[in-house]
């Protein structure tokens, strides 16, 4: 959906929240660990020629990016705001 452009990743996490009362939508998550995610199934991809576990190519965009995440700075969401704030404090 959002490599589609029908939905923002904030639309997309807020309706997962909303309608089936997860405590973080799936980008959120991404945000956390995108690099060990692409890394986990690229391996898969690679070892059992299984299409179905080939990384989204906007997975694989980020990484080239290094938007990794959270701990980057930037992943799905852009971090540096909230970064440079809990310096401030």
């Amino acid at each position: 959906m959002l490599e589609a452009g029908i939905a923002s990743p904030e639309d997309i996490d807020k309706a997962l929240k909303l309608g089936l009362n997860h405590p973080m939508g799936p980008f959120e998550l991404v945000d956390l660990w995108v690099s060990t995610c692409v890394s986990i199934f690229l391996n898969i991809f690679i070892e059992r020629s299984a299409k179905k576990y080939r990384p989204n190519s906007l997975l694989r965009q980020y990484v080239q990016e290094g938007r990794l995440g959270r701990k980057a700075g930037r992943g799905v969401y852009d971090y540096s705001q909230q970064r440079a704030a809990e310096k401030k404090a």
